[in-house]
């Protein structure tokens, strides 16, 4: 009696381990599965969206335990869709939940349609690393929902083939010297830049020179940059074209246009980029010429000069024969014969003429 009292309790005991270790969730699923680790998905913005226009994915990861590594994100492929990770680091937070305290991640991603149509991110599968009530932590992956959203092209866009889709939006260009005076085998250089929020700097309009006989262009690589800061996204795209004139002539830079939807009034914007005219060799001499022509003022002026020196003259022809000139040359000879005399030394050249032991 005693031994099958004895297996009895071994049983027992058993039992309750057995209970006791079900009721510890071993895997992530199965934390998952407790309602311990949740991971969930969401776009903004949801509504209202055109192709070019970045929507930020936000996932989030919550648990009542705590991370012990680092999170892995796999980014799915979408035709029609760019998605990036530009945000390398999770935003962290804590929350309590009936009592209970939650740990909480929230990683982005940037996704820009490229297109007009239904979209559909599928489940992002998430590595995690956290601890469980076991002394070992465990590891595993989790599943984010599907995201479905649309995007429409407006009516004001129905009729262009490019815009930039962005809260803001800039172009402006320069010259590195004057365009005036220009002669054949001179260069010069146009730089133009394009700015603009919440876009990828690849995704900026690229700019290319139109082909003109007698001026060369030499465009340089694009430099592309882009910067986040706290979420804003900024990227630029500066392109510098290198020009040589081989030949005189009248040239014309045309103007261009470039189309910007408002994602935040949800209004077309129009920006231009002015044309520019440069002449080079015979035009530009007839400009110098013209630069040095004499003005109304200038011939005014002159003729003033013209009278008072005629006036002068008439004066001197008048006065002149009047002066006494002989009196005046007597005055100056006599004042010349003065400064003379001072020119000559205090003592005689010879000391005692009389004496003639110098002799």
């Amino acid at each position: 009696m005693t031994t099958l009292q004895t297996w009895l309790g071994y049983c027992l005991v058993a039992l309750l381990a057995c209970q006791a270790t079900s009721g510890m969730a071993s895997t992530v699923e199965e934390l998952q599965a407790a309602g311990r680790l949740e991971v969930a998905g969401n776009i903004s913005p949801a509504e209202d969206l055109v192709p070019g226009q970045k929507i930020t994915l936000t996932l989030q990861i919550d648990t009542d335990r705590w991370f012990t590594g680092g999170t892995r994100i796999s980014i799915p492929e979408v035709p029609g869709l760019v998605i990036l990770q530009t945000e390398q680091f999770a935003t962290n937070a804590s929350e309590k939940r009936d009592g209970v305290s939650w740990v909480v991640q929230r990683w982005t991603l940037d996704v820009f349609p490229q297109r007009a149509g239904n979209f559909t991110i599928p489940p992002i599968r998430v590595q995690v690393k956290v601890n469980t009530d076991e002394s070992e932590p465990v590891e595993g992956a989790l599943h984010s929902l599907p995201i479905h959203f649309s995007t429409v092209v407006p009516e004001a866009l129905a009729e262009i083939d490019h815009w930039v889709a962005a809260p803001a939006f800039e172009v402006r260009q320069s010259f590195d010297r004057p365009l005036e005076a220009l002669e054949a085998g001179d260069a010069f250089e146009l730089e133009v830049m394009f700015e603009a929020e919440d876009v990828m700097a690849m995704m900026l309009p690229a700019f290319t020179p139109e082909k003109l006989p007698g001026l060369a262009a030499y465009p340089l690589p694009p430099v592309l940059h882009n910067s986040n800061n706290r979420g804003q996204a900024r990227a630029s795209r500066t392109q510098r074209i290198s020009y040589v004139v081989e030949a005189e002539g009248h040239y014309l830079l045309p103007a261009r246009d470039y189309f910007w939807w408002d994602t935040r009034s949800k209004q077309l914007q129009l920006l231009s980029l002015p044309a520019t005219e440069i002449t080079v060799g015979t035009g530009s001499a007839q400009a110098k010429k013209r630069s040095l022509a004499i003005t109304p003022r200038q011939l005014l002026a002159l003729g003033v000069a013209l009278v008072l020196l005629a006036g002068l003259i008439w004066l001197a022809w008048k006065w002149l024969p009047r002066l006494p000139l002989a009196r005046c040359s007597a005055a100056l000879l006599a004042l010349w014969q003065q400064l003379l005399a001072l020119r000559k030394p205090a003592l005689p050249r010879r000391l005692n003429p009389d004496n003639s032991s110098g002799d």
